[in-house]
Formats: C-alpha cells, sequence, structure tokens
C-alpha cells in the first residue's frame, strides 16, 4: 500500500501524515508530495518518502504517483488557478491507476454560493468525470481562521459581516484525522463527507470565548459586506482577495458554512476540538 499526501509540508498536510503515523500506517508507504523536498527533510527522517509534486508541473506529478494506492489531493491555496492545477493532479492520479482520489473541497460544495466554492465545484466535477474512485472530504471553516488572528483581536477587537451566523469550524488537526482514516481504512468509495466542529458558534460567541480565556474584552463589531471590504483593503489585502474573504463572512451569515451531519467527528473517531480549547493553545502557542 502506498498513501499519497499532496502539499505535504502544507499545514493541513502535514497534520495527515502525523495522523497516519498515529494510527500505525509504516512510514515507508506514505509519500509526501511536496512543491520544495527540502522543506520536508524532516519527514524524510521519520523515513517518509518525500517526492517532488508540483501542480503545475504534470511531469512531477507523474513521477509522485508512481504505484499509488490512494491519494490525497489537498486543494491549491492559490485562488484562481486551482481548477487548472486540480486537472493536473486528477489526471496524473488517473494515470497511476490509483486505487482511490480523496478530495478537500468546501463545505456544501453543491449548493454553495461562495465565491470560494465555484472552483471547488469545478474540481468535484473533474473528480466524478475522471472515473476514479473518489471520496469528496468537503471541509468546513478551519478554527485557525480565527485563532491565527488572536493578536488583531486583542488590540483591535473582531470586525466582520457574519451576523448572528453560526459556523461549525474544526482545528486543522481534526479535518486531518478524519483524512488520515480515509486513506488508511476501506469502505470510502464513493462518500461525500459533510466536515464541521461539532459544537457551531457566531462571532460573538467567539469574542466572549476569547474574552473569557484572554482575560481581555473583546467585542465583535459586524460590518456591511461592502464596508468590511474596505476594512480588508485597509490592512492591505488585494481588493480581489478582501472581496472573496467578505463574501465568505456573507456565506457565514446565510448559514452556508453551518454543517449538522456530525460526519468529521464519526469519521476522525472522537470530538472535535472545542473552541475554548483551541482559543487557550492559540494564546499559549
Amino acid at each position: 500500500m502506498t498513501l499519497v499526501v499532496t502539499g505535504a509540508t502544507g499545514q493541513l498536510g502535514r497534520h495527515v501524515i502525523t495522523e497516519l503515523l498515529a494510527r500505525g500506517v509504516p512510514a515507508g508507504q506514505i509519500v509526501a508530495a511536496v512543491r520544495q523536498p527540502e522543506k520536508a527533510a524532516d519527514l524524510a527522517a521519520q523515513g517518509v518518502q518525500v517526492r517532488q509534486a508540483d501542480y503545475t508541473k504534470p511531469d512531477t506529478l507523474r513521477t509522485a504517483f508512481a504505484g499509488a494506492t490512494k491519494i490525497l489531493l489537498i486543494s491549491s491555496s492559490e485562488v484562481g488557478q486551482r481548477a487548472a492545477q486540480h486537472a493536473n493532479v486528477i489526471v496524473a492520479a488517473k494515470e497511476a491507476g490509483a486505487g482511490l482520489l480523496a478530495y478537500t473541497s468546501i463545505a456544501r460544495a453543491d449548493s454553495s454560493t461562495l465565491q470560494l466554492a465555484a472552483e471547488h465545484q469545478a474540481t468535484e466535477q473533474l473528480v466524478r468525470d475522471s472515473g476514479l474512485p473518489f471520496v469528496l472530504l468537503r471541509n468546513g471553516w478551519y478554527t485557525e481562521n480565527y485563532t491565527g488572528q488572536l493578536a488583531v483581536h486583542l488590540e483591535h477587537g473582531i470586525v466582520g459581516s457574519a451576523g448572528d451566523g453560526r459556523v461549525s469550524a474544526a482545528t486543522r488537526a481534526d479535518y486531518a484525522a478524519a483524512a488520515a482514516v480515509v486513506l488508511a481504512t476501506d469502505g470510502h468509495e464513493g462518500q461525500v463527507y459533510e466536515l464541521g466542529g461539532d459544537t457551531a458558534f457566531t462571532m460573538a460567541e467567539y469574542a466572549a470565548a476569547l474574552s473569557a480565556a484572554s482575560g481581555k474584552a473583546v467585542t465583535y463589531t459586524d460590518l456591511p459586506v461592502e464596508a468590511y471590504t474596505q476594512v480588508l483593503e485597509g490592512a492591505g489585502l488585494p481588493a480581489p482577495v478582501a472581496g472573496v474573504l467578505a463574501d465568505a463572512d456573507a456565506g457565514v451569515a446565510r448559514g452556508e458554512l453551518h454543517v449538522t451531519s456530525g460526519d468529521l467527528a464519526r469519521l476522525a473517531g472522537r470530538p472535535t476540538t472545542p473552541l475554548d480549547e483551541a482559543i487557550k493553545q492559540a494564546l499559549t502557542a
């Protein structure tokens, strides 16, 4: 058995490999497919196979996927280029004769109106059209989308356009645990998993949890999408990126990132990380 994890030096990919090793998968059966192999020296030291794989260079993908039993395609971070990059991966996976292709999509991809969802929707169709056995891991929001900004939130408070919408966020480690199960066990072919945290929260609830954990009063201020977009641009984000992020917040307000399936905890075999615990971990990191 050869299990390939693409984007293996990324934040999610590293967690997936850690989970596979923790489940007892021999390191030699794991392939870390990475753009820059030198960044995976720590994985190689553990016995993990490290192979170069650049989503924009099909030749590297064909080499990286040689002998693959299952492949986890972790979605590209390059918004606007994802669909084309993912298409290269899917073609290479098919040429390699992979027995399963798992793809990290977005929550409710089939019905989502988020701008971020468009490339995931296109990729899901490419996966289906490929004829490969597949699993769709429709990941909701990462808790780190919020806890990664603790310094800003503690100093300036939280602003957004999420209204009273609930978001079923979970940590990257939670999502990685589910992905590792799909790679390491059988019976997932053709499944579409809607993944999200056990307990959804509003931004006001997040602010209250951060206040309780830090001892500093933190408030949430809700803004119209246009105003929030301007705030993000003022913080230095390019206009297109600011627009996508503000649109995603509006999606939270519409309930598009509220996941109630319970799939994530069932796959991982444990409850997802509570918000207050994730905040405490981030505060002490």
